[in-house]
């Protein structure tokens, strides 16, 4: 009795070069404020995990190689909240200062993130302006989910992205 798989239906170890290693962790470094970035910091940790001893060695070697100076963005407990809304797609209602120093209460919807001129922005439909408008993770001071849907901007109506602007690929 009991049950077996088949051997046929497994898949091949996977093997990274102690540089493929180095380049997860340093991206991940270079990226420690980037929405998602809980996420992609345990997705490196399984990989490197998965090393043998002497590639991760190497791999720790070759990290001191590596510096980067992140400037900070948004705390943790706020993207987390922007991330799930975006997500769910449900409207957030964020306590905003603009460059000018105004403070604002806005809810928007979540379109996208975007990574220009070394910030991270929300790209959001603000219910207040009634348009999209880009925020400036920085400055969010307070965000809370709502259970209030998005009503479904399509990120087409964002306009053309920056010069040199590129989804992210998979």
């Amino acid at each position: 009795g009991g049950y077996a798989l088949d051997k046929s239906y497994s898949l091949p170890p996977v093997n990274f070069t102690a540089a493929q290693a180095l380049a997860l962790s340093a991206a991940m470094a270079a990226t420690v404020q980037a929405p998602f970035s809980d996420s992609a910091r345990t997705a490196t940790r399984k990989v490197l995990d998965a090393l043998d001893p002497a590639t991760r060695r190497r791999a720790t070697e070759l990290s001191h190689r590596v510096w980067v100076n992140v400037e900070p963005s948004a705390p943790r407990a706020l993207m987390s909240v922007l991330e799930q809304a975006l997500l769910d797609q449900v409207t957030v209602n964020l306590a905003y200062t603009d460059a000018q120093g105004n403070n604002t209460q806005r809810e928007v919807e979540p379109m996208i993130f975007a990574l220009t001129g070394g910030r991270w922005l929300l790209v959001a439909w603000c219910r207040l302006r009634d348009d999209v408008r880009w925020f400036n993770l920085s400055r969010i001071q307070r965000a809370t989910a709502t259970r209030h849907p998005c009503t479904g901007h399509d990120i087409t109506e964002i306009g053309t992205p920056p010069e040199g602007a590129h989804p992210v690929a998979l």
